[in-house]
């Protein structure tokens, strides 16, 4: 029987064939920014909701979503309400940060990172809520451990070349992390370039969740 993997050709090589859980990539040849990648970004994700890994609960999923460039002007905007102007785009960068429901547990978190971000010589700036839909369809067991969505917005330190932004250590200090994890408590990931959009449930839901993603 005739193999249904095609000979080598071009950029191509059989060789790097492998299984995958389901991966998605849109991209404007010349770079050009539009909503419209974002609506084909969240068309993937609805496409192949196994990748959601939902078990006999169709409500209740492991969780996927999309990786965008941090809109520059959407969060300009939603900060000037808040008071604060962001630096220059690319001498900030923004962490997604999923805290506990407890109220204590997630002051404690929010300091923690605040130290971190010190400690690391760089800015803090702000914290913004995630908008999110609370009368979505969710499942009873998602809804009881459904984090607070935060972002935070951390400035270039002064000590910190424009070259080597965020690009060297783009995670949290490990000793953050697993003191943060020790008490059970979320964690954040920074980057001057992208964001992502994770909703722990449904695939197809993803857009609903975050609402905001329709204004991207």
């Amino acid at each position: 029987m005739a193999s249904a993997v095609p000979e080598q050709q071009g950029l191509y090589d059989p060789a790097n064939e492998h299984d995958a859980c389901g991966v998605g990539f849109v991209a404007h040849f010349k770079g050009q920014k539009s909503h419209g990648i974002v609506e084909q970004g969240l068309l993937i994700l609805k496409n192949i909701d196994h990748r959601g890994a939902v078990g006999a609960d169709p409500l209740q999923g492991d969780g996927a979503g999309i990786l965008i460039q941090i809109p520059d002007q959407f969060y300009r905007e939603e900060m000037a309400k808040q008071g604060v102007d962001l630096p220059p785009a690319g001498e900030y960068g923004v962490g997604m940060v999923f805290l506990p429901q407890e109220a204590a547990s997630r002051h404690a978190c929010m300091e923690e990172i605040e130290r971190s971000v010190e400690a690391e010589g760089q800015r803090m700036l702000a914290w913004r809520d995630v908008p999110v839909n609370a009368d979505m369809p969710m499942s009873p067991v998602v809804r009881a451990t459904e984090p607070v969505i935060r972002q935070v917005f951390v400035a270039r330190g002064a000590a910190l070349s424009l070259s080597s932004l965020f690009s060297d250590a783009p995670d949290w200090n490990p000793q953050a992390l697993d003191a943060l994890r020790g008490e059970r408590r979320g964690a954040a990931v920074a980057s001057d370039k992208s964001r992502k959009a994770k909703a722990v449930r449904e695939i197809p839901s993803a857009d609903d969740l975050l609402n905001e993603l329709e204004g991207l």
